[in-house]
């Protein structure tokens, strides 16, 4: 993963992780690497992944249990809010990008009906 210097790394793994939890590549249940493991796959120390396994947890994403490892929720209401939090950050970046480009809503509601029309006579 290449990291973005606009953003700390912790919130950049912790992203990573929301949004394998929210496309189902991570499933409820699942077990996450060990915090060595991660940080040696990731390449940063090792404190930068506890402090992204804290904050998920602190986010009812994740629980850890003691000598077990940590998991992803199996609460599917707190999976499926994610999936609408980062259905919404992406829109929204969507829309700031699209209007510092210059464009206005109505353009871009042409060029969204345009592109989808397009995909479903694909």
């Amino acid at each position: 993963m290449e990291f973005n210097s606009n953003l700390p790394i912790y919130i950049q793994i912790m992203n990573l992780i929301k949004t394998k939890i929210a496309s189902g590549e991570l499933n409820g249940g699942d077990k996450l690497p060990s915090v060595r493991e991660f940080s040696k796959e990731m390449k940063v120390n090792p404190n930068t992944i506890q402090r992204v396994y804290q904050e998920l947890e602190r986010e009812k994403l994740v629980f850890t249990q003691r000598g077990m490892g940590t998991f992803v929720t199996e609460d599917t209401d707190i999976i499926k809010n994610l999936k609408k939090d980062r259905a919404a950050e992406l829109i929204n970046q969507f829309f700031l990008d699209m209007g510092s480009l210059g464009f206005r809503i109505d353009a871009i509601k042409k060029m969204v009906s345009e592109w989808t029309d397009k995909e479903e006579s694909i």
